[in-house]
């Protein structure tokens, strides 16, 4: 390993924040600054894609470039985006690895810290490497390569399963959902493609771990994950980013489809720096008697916003969103989710919890739509949070629209602070004053960590009680 990279090594251990590090560029391809065409030509012919793709990817940019940005959500910190400061494609035109012996020393290194090879090994069916525009690394056993399971970053599914790929691309969250979607179908590159045959169960998980190191620099994966009749899946992700002086974007776009009877599990833990804008649209279809579920913990970025959604479209079918939300000085976490009755008998259910710190603000925003013709829907919405100090603040915006007299539906919001009386009772059983506004926190979230897998949760338990240190006082 050179000398370059143990240096930058060492003044990145000296860092609180495990993922707070950089290594120097080293890219073979770069898009430049700013969006057009000639930066959605380059990144199709890097790619060396099918003419269909470029044509898709040159209407999207079109549909970008006429979407106004939105004025009604988290306006004043959008209007901080300045897309010709960005770059939008940087690789070194590697294709994915599948041995970490193979993958370049800085990036194994980068993975390493984060634990990635690790969790490989102890406890996952394979694992996805993205760093920057590309995915480095791309693996799973061999036993389900042999059972017919397809898990390819989304340029290998375009090229080598287009006819799997293409029927349900960009159809269960159109080019034209969002200015945000618009603009990930004109630039993406990475992400995971995900196939599961039929009746097949993975008991255990497939994960995705998306790392920027580039300064100035947007990533933009696209993940299509499909579920055929009676399969179950469970798909993790984690994202991290350095922090550095300028804006930093995220823009993914996730489609999940649960064919009748399927089961997809999507977890979700991020822990992005503070210059980081993560504008994501997630969007699930489940099928009869399928269920789709989004298990989403969103730590650290400037402007979070997020709302998981699931058409049912099938009788019988089910979707959850349960999500934990953290915001602190400086930060904006706008989150909620969106759920969509298509058909008879449909149950959805939404539970969210936020904290905000110091001057931090958390929003919930939610949707839940059961039409008239419907019969038998049933919603529960529940969204609490907590307010650490005097300046934080917290806002809820439910919109929950049911027609019709044959449904059952009910939300319940709550907003508290925590207890001068619980701090003082915990301070006398010997805890300093962080620790109790730490254990309290936790004891606020702990029934959705659980939902999160054990290694998962000792993770988010020690990123809040990173968050909290200082939050008092």
């Amino acid at each position: 390993m050179s000398d370059e990279i143990s240096t930058v090594k060492e003044v990145a251990l000296e860092k609180d924040d495990i993922g707070n590090f950089t290594f120097p560029e080293n890219h073979k391809y770069d898009a430049g600054y700013g969006l057009n065409e000639d930066t959605v030509k380059y990144i199709s012919n890097v790619k060396d894609e099918l003419d269909w793709v470029r044509e898709f990817r040159l209407k999207a940019l079109k549909t970008f470039q006429d979407k106004p940005m939105p004025t009604n959500w988290a306006t004043d910190d959008l209007n901080a985006i300045d897309f010709d400061k960005i770059r939008y494609y940087l690789s070194d035109g590697q294709k994915p690895m599948r041995s970490w012996d193979d993958v370049p020393p800085e990036v194994l290194e980068t993975f390493e810290r984060l634990g990635v090879p690790e969790q490989e090994r102890a406890f996952l069916a394979g694992v996805e490497a993205q760093y920057d525009s590309e995915a480095a690394y791309s693996n799973m056993h061999e036993e389900l390569k042999e059972k017919g399971v397809i898990f390819v970053n989304s340029n290998e599914g375009l090229k080598e399963y287009e006819h799997i790929f293409k029927p349900y691309f960009g159809k269960v969250i159109p080019t034209g959902d969002n200015k945000f979607s618009a603009l990930n179908s004109a630039v993406f590159s990475g992400g995971s493609f995900i196939y599961i045959p039929k009746g097949l169960k993975l008991e255990q998980p497939l994960q995705a771990y998306f790392r920027i190191n580039s300064e100035n620099f947007g990533q933009f994966e696209r993940t299509l994950i499909i579920a055929d009749e009676g399969a179950e899946i469970t798909y993790m992700e984690g994202c991290t980013a350095p922090k550095f002086e300028t804006a930093t974007l995220h823009s993914a776009v996730v489609e999940l489809v649960a064919l009748k009877g399927a089961k997809i599990q999507y977890i979700t833990v991020q822990n992005w720096s503070s210059n980081v804008f993560n504008l994501v649209t997630k969007r699930g279809l489940a099928m009869e008697d399928a269920e789709v579920r989004w298990i989403d913990c969103n730590i650290g970025s400037r402007l979070t916003m997020k709302y998981p959604g699931v058409v049912m479209k099938g009788e019988g079918a089910r979707g959850e969103v349960v999500s934990i939300a953290l915001a602190n000085d400086g930060q904006h976490q706008d989150t909620g989710a969106k759920m969509i009755h298509g058909a008879n008998n449909t149950t959805s259910n939404v539970v969210s919890k936020s904290i905000s710190i110091g001057e931090g603000r958390s929003t919930y925003r939610g949707q839940v739509h059961i039409p008239k013709h419907l019969k038998g829907c049933k919603n529960n919405t529940e969204c609490d949070a907590l307010l650490i100090n005097s300046k934080s603040r917290t806002d809820t915006y439910p919109a929950i629209t049911v027609k019709g007299n044959q449904h059952a539906t009910q939300h319940e919001a709550s907003v508290s602070q925590v207890s001068e009386d619980m701090l003082f009772y915990m301070q006398q059983r010997g805890l300093d004053e962080g620790q109790a506004m730490s254990l309290a926190v936790n004891g606020f979230v702990n029934d959705l960590v659980r939902e999160f897998p054990m290694e998962y949760s000792v993770e988010l338990k020690r990123l809040i009680d990173l968050e909290m240190e200082g939050s008092v006082g």
